[in-house]
Protein backbone atom coordinates (compact mmCIF):
# COMPACT_ATOMS: atom_id res chain seq x y z
CA UNK A 1 0.00 0.00 0.00
CA UNK A 2 2.88 2.08 0.86
CA UNK A 3 4.23 2.21 -3.25
CA UNK A 4 0.38 2.83 -3.97
CA UNK A 5 0.10 6.20 -1.55
CA UNK A 6 3.58 7.86 -3.34
CA UNK A 7 2.28 6.87 -6.70
CA UNK A 8 -1.03 8.83 -5.50
CA UNK A 9 0.91 11.93 -4.02
CA UNK A 10 2.51 12.34 -7.20
CA UNK A 11 -0.66 12.28 -8.75
CA UNK A 12 -2.27 15.11 -6.50
CA UNK A 13 0.95 17.02 -6.56
CA UNK A 14 1.12 17.17 -10.19
CA UNK A 15 -2.34 18.42 -10.37
CA UNK A 16 -1.77 20.93 -7.86
CA UNK A 17 1.80 21.74 -9.88
CA UNK A 18 -0.08 22.46 -12.88
CA UNK A 19 -2.30 24.63 -11.31
CA UNK A 20 0.64 26.52 -9.65
CA UNK A 21 2.41 26.96 -12.92
CA UNK A 22 -1.01 28.63 -14.97
CA UNK A 23 -1.14 30.75 -12.14
CA UNK A 24 2.05 32.05 -12.11
CA UNK A 25 1.94 32.70 -15.90
CA UNK A 26 -1.82 34.49 -14.98
CA UNK A 27 -0.55 36.92 -12.25
CA UNK A 28 3.22 36.13 -11.50
CA UNK A 29 4.56 36.06 -8.28
CA UNK A 30 2.32 38.57 -6.52
CA UNK A 31 2.19 36.41 -3.57
CA UNK A 32 6.00 37.20 -2.89
CA UNK A 33 4.17 40.39 -1.17
CA UNK A 34 2.47 38.73 1.64
CA UNK A 35 4.74 38.28 5.07
CA UNK A 36 4.43 34.22 6.22
CA UNK A 37 1.23 35.33 8.51
CA UNK A 38 -1.08 36.27 5.55
CA UNK A 39 -0.48 33.27 4.02
CA UNK A 40 -1.20 31.40 7.10
CA UNK A 41 -4.61 33.39 7.38
CA UNK A 42 -4.80 32.02 3.25
CA UNK A 43 -4.80 28.53 4.10
CA UNK A 44 -6.69 29.30 7.40
CA UNK A 45 -9.59 30.73 4.99
CA UNK A 46 -9.90 27.65 2.67
CA UNK A 47 -9.54 24.98 5.55
CA UNK A 48 -12.34 27.51 7.19
CA UNK A 49 -14.70 27.74 4.55
CA UNK A 50 -14.15 23.12 4.14
CA UNK A 51 -14.77 22.82 7.07
CA UNK A 52 -18.17 25.31 6.96
CA UNK A 53 -18.98 23.23 4.03
CA UNK A 54 -18.84 20.16 5.73
CA UNK A 55 -21.18 21.30 8.60
CA UNK A 56 -23.80 22.87 6.71
CA UNK A 57 -23.69 20.57 3.69
CA UNK A 58 -24.34 22.63 0.87
CA UNK A 59 -22.30 25.85 -0.53
CA UNK A 60 -23.42 28.80 -2.86
CA UNK A 61 -20.04 29.39 -4.36
CA UNK A 62 -19.40 26.46 -6.89
CA UNK A 63 -15.97 25.73 -6.16
CA UNK A 64 -15.72 22.27 -4.40
CA UNK A 65 -13.81 21.27 -0.98
CA UNK A 66 -10.93 19.63 -4.15
CA UNK A 67 -10.19 23.23 -4.91
CA UNK A 68 -9.32 24.33 -2.02
CA UNK A 69 -7.35 21.33 -0.74
CA UNK A 70 -5.01 21.97 -4.00
CA UNK A 71 -5.05 25.84 -2.77
CA UNK A 72 -4.00 24.69 1.21
CA UNK A 73 -1.19 22.57 -0.40
CA UNK A 74 -0.20 25.11 -2.98
CA UNK A 75 -0.05 27.76 -0.06
CA UNK A 76 1.92 25.50 1.73
CA UNK A 77 4.42 25.26 -0.88
CA UNK A 78 4.62 28.67 -1.27
CA UNK A 79 4.93 29.63 2.01
CA UNK A 80 8.16 26.91 2.29
CA UNK A 81 9.32 28.81 -0.74
CA UNK A 82 8.74 31.76 1.04
CA UNK A 83 10.39 30.37 4.27
CA UNK A 84 13.35 30.08 1.98
CA UNK A 85 13.86 32.82 0.13
CA UNK A 86 15.44 36.27 1.45
CA UNK A 87 13.43 39.74 1.59
CA UNK A 88 16.19 40.83 -0.87
CA UNK A 89 15.45 38.31 -3.42
CA UNK A 90 14.00 39.06 -5.82
CA UNK A 91 10.05 39.99 -6.03
CA UNK A 92 8.92 38.32 -9.20
CA UNK A 93 10.70 34.75 -10.27
CA UNK A 94 10.39 33.40 -13.30
CA UNK A 95 8.53 29.97 -13.32
CA UNK A 96 11.55 28.12 -14.63
CA UNK A 97 13.41 29.79 -11.51
CA UNK A 98 10.41 29.00 -9.12
CA UNK A 99 9.94 25.29 -10.60
CA UNK A 100 12.84 23.62 -9.15
CA UNK A 101 11.45 25.40 -5.54
CA UNK A 102 8.61 23.86 -5.69
CA UNK A 103 9.57 20.13 -6.63
CA UNK A 104 11.90 20.17 -3.77
CA UNK A 105 9.06 21.72 -1.21
CA UNK A 106 7.32 18.62 -2.51
CA UNK A 107 9.87 16.19 -2.75
CA UNK A 108 10.98 17.32 1.06
CA UNK A 109 7.13 16.67 1.83
CA UNK A 110 6.73 13.15 0.75
CA UNK A 111 9.85 12.21 2.12
CA UNK A 112 8.28 13.50 5.58
CA UNK A 113 4.73 11.56 4.44
CA UNK A 114 7.24 7.94 3.75
CA UNK A 115 8.83 8.17 7.29
CA UNK A 116 5.09 9.34 9.04
CA UNK A 117 3.23 6.51 7.37
CA UNK A 118 6.09 4.00 7.86
CA UNK A 119 5.49 4.86 12.22
CA UNK A 120 1.73 5.30 11.77
CA UNK A 121 0.87 2.25 8.93
CA UNK A 122 -0.95 4.49 7.20
CA UNK A 123 -3.88 5.29 9.49
CA UNK A 124 -5.15 8.05 7.46
CA UNK A 125 -6.77 5.77 5.52
CA UNK A 126 -9.68 5.35 8.28
CA UNK A 127 -9.74 8.56 9.26
CA UNK A 128 -12.63 11.08 7.83
CA UNK A 129 -11.88 13.91 5.23
CA UNK A 130 -13.82 15.94 8.32
CA UNK A 131 -11.18 14.81 10.87
CA UNK A 132 -8.51 15.33 8.58
CA UNK A 133 -9.98 18.86 7.65
CA UNK A 134 -10.18 19.83 11.82
CA UNK A 135 -6.78 18.51 12.26
CA UNK A 136 -5.38 21.20 9.31
CA UNK A 137 -7.25 23.82 11.08
CA UNK A 138 -5.85 22.70 14.57
CA UNK A 139 -2.20 23.28 12.62
CA UNK A 140 -2.80 26.36 11.56
CA UNK A 141 -3.73 27.66 15.24
CA UNK A 142 -0.54 26.27 16.07
CA UNK A 143 1.25 27.93 13.25
CA UNK A 144 -0.69 31.44 14.12
CA UNK A 145 0.98 30.78 18.15
CA UNK A 146 4.19 30.24 16.90
CA UNK A 147 4.10 33.20 14.44
CA UNK A 148 2.38 35.12 17.61
CA UNK A 149 6.05 33.77 18.98
CA UNK A 150 8.11 35.23 16.66
CA UNK A 151 8.98 32.25 15.58
CA UNK A 152 10.05 30.28 18.96
CA UNK A 153 9.28 27.40 20.09
CA UNK A 154 9.82 25.30 23.02
CA UNK A 155 9.41 21.65 22.49
CA UNK A 156 7.46 21.77 19.34
CA UNK A 157 8.14 21.59 15.55
CA UNK A 158 8.30 24.41 13.61
CA UNK A 159 6.16 26.10 11.52
CA UNK A 160 8.05 24.18 8.00
CA UNK A 161 6.96 20.74 9.95
CA UNK A 162 3.40 22.11 10.00
CA UNK A 163 2.92 23.23 6.49
CA UNK A 164 4.64 20.28 5.49
CA UNK A 165 1.95 18.24 7.96
CA UNK A 166 -0.69 20.05 6.49
CA UNK A 167 0.57 19.72 2.79
CA UNK A 168 0.74 15.75 3.60
CA UNK A 169 -3.13 16.18 5.54
CA UNK A 170 -4.40 17.49 2.08
CA UNK A 171 -2.85 15.21 0.07
CA UNK A 172 -4.78 12.53 2.04
CA UNK A 173 -8.05 14.06 1.53
CA UNK A 174 -8.04 14.83 -2.51
CA UNK A 175 -6.37 10.67 -2.11
CA UNK A 176 -10.16 10.01 -0.23
CA UNK A 177 -11.88 12.52 -2.44
CA UNK A 178 -10.93 10.65 -5.63
CA UNK A 179 -11.75 7.48 -4.38
CA UNK A 180 -15.09 8.37 -3.06
CA UNK A 181 -16.18 9.68 -6.69
CA UNK A 182 -14.28 6.79 -8.10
Amino acid sequence: MKDQTVEQYHEVIASCKEIFAKKTKDYGTAWRILRLPSITDQIFIKAQRIRSIQDKGSQKVQEDIGSEFIGIINYCIMALIQMDLKESDEMEIPYEVLEPKYDKAADDTLELLKNKNHDYGEAWREMRVSSITDIILMKLLRVKQIEDNAGKTIISEGIDANYQDMINYSVFCMIKLNNVKA
